[in-house]
């Protein structure tokens, strides 16, 4: 595996109380990221089942990134030391679209992906709200940006979490289907409900973005410039 390296983990597993289902957009999303991979200098290996990754595998990882869902089956080794190696600054974490709806029943999961999972009650096409146009996943996008996909809830955002891109309320309308819009949890900033973030675990930098359920994210030159600037900013980052 070349050095330096971004681990792709792509695991469906199992909730705790029944399937999670597939995404039927996880192989084409991993030619999209080794691709971003190689743009940003790095080697790309995908794991789509992390009980068959090697300590020295993870380890050697500058990035690790998730679209995962599910109790993914992190042994108690691998999460002590992906916890370490992130607050360390050694590793970075790019957490896309339902890594934020995985390991439930890891406590410090939520500290590592920023916020967890309350419900996708809206699918359609809405304006996101650029907030920091200077960061290197908004520098390509205007002042706001239209976008269709799955609008995810939050729970237990971090504080310390800055806040990317927001979805105004009013854009979104009555509840489709899900978590209804005024059931407690959810995270609601002054600007909106949060779609993307970014901030530092220990030495460590986390970028997450709730986009990307659909197929024409992955063939769509905004949404990849989207996640290449997240990836380049974690790389800034390392130690």
């Amino acid at each position: 595996m070349p050095d330096p390296a971004l681990l792709y983990v792509t695991q469906v597993a199992p909730y705790r109380d029944g399937p999670a289902g597939i995404h039927g957009v996880l192989d084409q999303s991993a030619a999209a990221v080794a691709e971003l991979a190689e743009m940003a200098g790095l080697g790309c290996t995908r794991v789509t089942d992390v009980r068959s990754l090697a300590a020295e595998t993870l380890a050697g990882a500058a990035v690790v990134a998730l679209f995962t869902i599910g109790e993914t089956p992190w042994s108690t080794d691998q999460r002590a030391a992906l916890l370490r190696q992130v607050r360390s600054g050694t590793t970075s974490v790019l957490a896309i679209h339902s890594a934020t709806d995985a390991c439930h029943g890891w406590d410090e999961y939520g500290c590592l992906v920023g916020a967890r999972f309350a419900g996708h009650p809206w699918t359609r096409t809405f304006t996101l709200d650029v907030h920091r146009p200077v960061h290197p996943a908004l520098v390509h996008l205007g002042p706001t940006w239209s976008w269709h996909d799955e609008v995810y809830l939050f729970s237990e955002l971090r504080p310390d979490a800055e806040v990317l891109l927001t979805v105004r309320p009013d854009e979104l309308g009555p509840e489709e289907h899900g978590r209804a819009p005024d059931a407690p949890g959810p995270a609601l900033t002054d600007a909106g409900y949060p779609l993307a973030w970014c901030f530092t675990e220990g030495e460590g930098r986390v970028f997450s973005t709730s986009l990307g359920h659909f197929p024409h994210a992955w063939e769509s030159n905004d949404y990849l410039a989207h996640l290449l600037g997240g990836l380049r900013w974690l790389r800034e980052g390392t130690a």
